[in-house]
């Protein structure tokens, strides 16, 4: 290829797209390769201020959201590699629609057999490479396959035996020194066996909000929401929580619309 690539990556998790970039920097360090937020809102006004790249790595559930959102509004006009947890017929999906993924964890010679696929359909025809309608329509059919596949209830280690919680018992969850605990409208916290970036995977979006690195909030467990400085905010909740909920700027807007829908 001719002129220089330029490269987007779009990840909820920064440490996961730093390692992205290292590896694709291994690959081809000629590549010009920008990390953008890993949020629906920052990447689509990154793409309304800046010239669209030629590939975007892009994971299928941002922070506020599935990015068939982000594909509707920034209308990307590059083409594409997904990054993504989904099963196995998902993964199936993407290849009759001619869209690469990578499955997470992403191997490098996975991401290499990727890059040249892009090379190779770029050297073609860029057009071909890329269909947004049939992305949108991956997508819409991916998110509604997770409608049905929301998390109901959790199993749960005691000190003694095990025992369930139902997810409509919970108020919040909240992470502690690399351990995930899952409060019950009762005030009892229950550790359970999953990182709050996966049980942002499996928990409905519609009654669930990620309100910061720490917090997964119930709509319910919303008591009230206080302004804090430079457009931040503090959100009390109930039962309540020993310390401060924080939740940023970009966020807030986010959280308010959230709880309006």
């Amino acid at each position: 290829m001719n002129k220089k690539v330029k490269a987007v990556i779009i990840e909820d998790e920064y440490p996961a797209a730093r390692l992205l970039n290292k590896m694709i920097q291994n690959i081809r360090p000629d590549w010009e390769v920008t990390i953008l937020p890993g949020t629906i809102e920052g990447a689509v006004n990154w793409f309304s201020e800046h010239a669209h790249p030629d590939i975007i790595f892009l994971d299928i559930q941002l922070n506020d959201g599935n990015s068939f959102i982000f594909i509707e509004q920034a209308k990307p006009q590059s083409m594409i590699v997904f990054t993504t947890a989904y099963d196995e017929y998902a993964v199936r999906a993407f290849t009759v629609n001619s869209i690469d993924y990578l499955l997470k964890p992403v191997h490098e010679a996975r991401l290499l057999d990727a890059v040249l696929k892009f090379e190779r359909l770029s050297s073609i025809n860029a057009e071909n490479a890329r269909n947004l309608s049939d992305i949108e329509f991956l997508l819409q059919s991916l998110a509604g396959n997770r409608e049905k596949q929301y998390r109901t209830r959790f199993l749960i280690y005691g000190a003694r035996h095990l025992y369930t919680i139902q997810v409509a018992d919970i108020a919040y969850f909240y992470s502690e020194e690399k351990v995930t605990f899952a409060v019950t409208r009762d005030g009892k916290a229950h550790a359970i066996d999953f990182t709050l970036n996966k049980l942002e995977e499996q928990l409905d979006s519609k009654l669930f909000f990620r309100a910061n690195r720490q917090f997964i909030l119930s709509a319910d467990s919303i008591k009230s929401i206080q302004n804090y400085f430079n457009g931040k905010a503090v959100v009390n909740v109930l039962p309540p929580h020993n310390e401060a909920i924080y939740i940023s700027r970009e966020k807030v807007s986010l959280l308010k619309m959230w709880l309006n829908s």
